[in-house]
């Protein structure tokens, strides 16, 4: 418990709408978790997984309309709307808080109310903020406790201070037609009912640490990205930090916990992962940036993940995790997802809690799958076999290079260096990815994800922008930024570049580049390196290959410009005028 008034005074107001049958404050004892998890396998919210080969290690399945974030029904309610911006979804506070507390009345009579205080970042830092989240949910009680620092330590930090997030949450009754996902920034606060699903629930998430804390930081003078984190170990033994924005599959998680190939290996290359999702970045009393991972666990999507593509995810769920919505292989009691490395098992219940026929399986047809495509698991990150020591520091690491990239079959090359700092914001901002058939049916869609922060920005996107812009001036030694492209594509469709840990040897060419080891050529959108400089020992693929990857079309970038001016025009004047003028750089160059 504590003393601090505005905590109790926001943990009474909440008691006195939701109307609980009681209030279990979590204080991060063992024993409360073993008792929750105990009382869900009971109801059957979870199912305990065999613990000899899964030890601690449970089953967790959403409601059946509620398995993803829900864009649509996820606010930005701030007094002006223009402030919310045109890619967010606006509500005026007032309507919010009269819709969504009517809901709230009376919706946990019956159940206990789970008061979290949480850290996200280590407990005393001071990159670190803290939030206390309200909810009815076990699953959301051990997924946070796997998520963040957690417990009565966080209090302790807290002491009487009033800075900290307000998070409300409720399963209520699952109605998907009064599900709201909706954030205060200007009350810190954030309200959520109607899910149990983790992205609309774990509060502390893409909730607090994107959408809140953009706003904190813009206020604050810092940075909330969408962000992995990685360090790269040179034979040397020196370790150079970066942090890499991609939109979804576009192979975010396999970068940050990437295996260096077996000729960078022998050499003695290491990869350390600090952070596979959100970076909080601040500039250091030396002139850097400096980034911390405030996250405490994975939030990982199952599918596709296996001892090739991604050993060190997978390895990371071996224990204290949690599965949701993936099949359940009833003979071994453990679970299995579509992408595994082992055959799919033959007694088996789907992501629905049905009866499963492997054999009836139909990569084109999601009703056949066994796991949800968005099927996920929860896992501390202490269980990661490559976990960088500097994790818990608390001042963070300091980044050399910021990546961008995104998944395009023919206009990006497969890496090139921005010229400054403003044409690196310019970059960011107009990152795309093109739609895959699997996605939406139509193939080549170009959708522009900033910063890969689309979904995930609290406040309007053009002071987003302005913000980098600013951030810019602060920072005496600024890392250098670049975008990459895996996925160029040849005649037939098929990727050119091999991928995955070959990737290893773009980011070596990067970080020769920060450290001014390595010559570049310029042409119209920034620097690229040349095709010598890419190591391509042991792979399958010629110079000319390398060569090929790196043009750049100049047609194809008009119609690139052409499309990011459209972009940019969404938001008038409130664009910087620093990215306008990029623009018409490149028209320029391109010319």
């Amino acid at each position: 418990m504590t003393t601090n008034k505005a905590v109790l005074k926001f943990v009474e107001e909440a008691k006195n709408l939701c109307k609980p049958e009681n209030v279990v404050w979590v204080t991060g004892e063992e024993a409360l978790y073993e008792q929750l998890r105990e009382e869900a396998c009971k109801t059957g919210e979870m199912i305990k997984l065999n613990q000899e080969l899964l030890p601690g290690c449970y089953l967790h399945r959403s409601a059946l309309n509620d398995v993803a974030r829900v864009e649509g029904r996820t606010f930005i309610c701030c007094k002006n709307k223009d402030d919310a911006g045109p890619i967010n979804n606006w509500m005026d506070p007032q309507e919010a808080y009269a819709k969504l507390g009517e809901i709230f009345d009376g919706c946990m009579k019956g159940r206990t109310m789970y008061v979290i205080p949480y850290s996200m970042g280590a407990v005393g830092s001071k990159f670190s903020k803290i939030g206390i989240e309200i909810t009815d949910s076990i699953y959301v009680v051990l997924s946070m406790h796997i998520m963040t620092r957690d417990g009565d330590k966080v209090l302790e930090a807290l002491g009487d201070s009033e800075d900290f997030v307000r998070g409300l949450h409720s399963k209520a009754e699952l109605d998907e037609e009064k599900r709201y996902i909706v954030h205060f920034p200007e009350d810190n606060a954030i309200w959520s009912v109607n899910s149990g699903y983790g992205g609309n629930v774990l509060l502390g998430k893409k909730c607090f640490a994107l959408r809140i804390a953009s706003y904190l930081g813009k206020n604050e003078g810092w940075m909330a990205e969408h962000m992995l984190i990685v360090g790269i170990q040179n034979p040397q033994g020196e370790i150079k930090y970066v942090a890499a924005a991609f939109p979804s599959a576009c192979g975010k998680t396999n970068l940050a916990m990437l295996i260096p190939p077996e000729i960078y290996k022998k050499k003695g290359y290491k990869v350390w992962t600090v952070g596979d999702d959100i970076a909080w970045i601040r500039v250091g009393e030396d002139g850097r940036l400096w980034a911390i991972n405030p996250e405490n666990g994975f939030f990982g999507v199952a599918p596709g993940t296996n001892m090739h593509s991604n050993p060190n995810a997978l390895l990371s769920t071996k224990k204290n995790s949690i599965f949701t919505n993936v099949v359940h292989d009833l003979d071994n009691n453990t679970v299995w997802w579509e992408g595994m490395d082992t055959p799919a098992p033959t007694n088996a219940v789907n992501w629905r809690g049905e009866k499963w026929d492997a054999s009836k399986y139909d990569k084109q047809d999601k009703s056949t799958y066994g796991a949800h495509p968005n099927s996920r698991f929860t896992a501390p990150t202490v269980n990661c076999p490559c976990l960088s020591d500097q994790f818990e520091a608390p001042n963070g690491v300091p980044l050399s290079a910021i990546i961008f990239g995104g998944r395009r079959a023919k206009t990006a090359p497969l890496v090139y260096e921005s010229r400054d700092w403003n044409n690196g914001v310019f970059v960011g901002s107009s990152m795309a990815s093109e739609t895959t058939a699997a996605a939406t049916g139509a193939v080549g869609v170009v959708r522009r994800d900033p910063m890969a922060m689309r979904p995930f920005v609290g406040y309007n996107m053009a002071d987003y922008f302005a913000h980098w812009i600013e951030m810019g001036k602060k920072i005496t030694n600024k890392p250098k930024i670049f975008n990459v492209n895996w996925f160029r594509t040849d005649e037939n469709g098929k990727f050119i570049w091999p991928g995955f840990g070959d990737n290893l040897r773009v980011l070596e060419w990067i970080l020769a580049r920060c450290e001014n080891k390595v010559d570049a050529r310029e042409v119209p959108i920034g620097y690229i390196p040349y095709a010598k400089d890419i190591n391509i020992e042991g792979l399958s693929i010629t110079e000319d290959t390398v060569e090929d990857l790196l043009s750049v079309d100049k047609e194809t970038w008009k119609e690139e410009a052409k499309g990011i001016e459209e972009f940019y025009a969404q938001f008038g004047d409130r664009l910087p005028k620093e990215l306008r003028a990029e623009l018409e750089t490149l028209k320029s160059k391109l010319n």
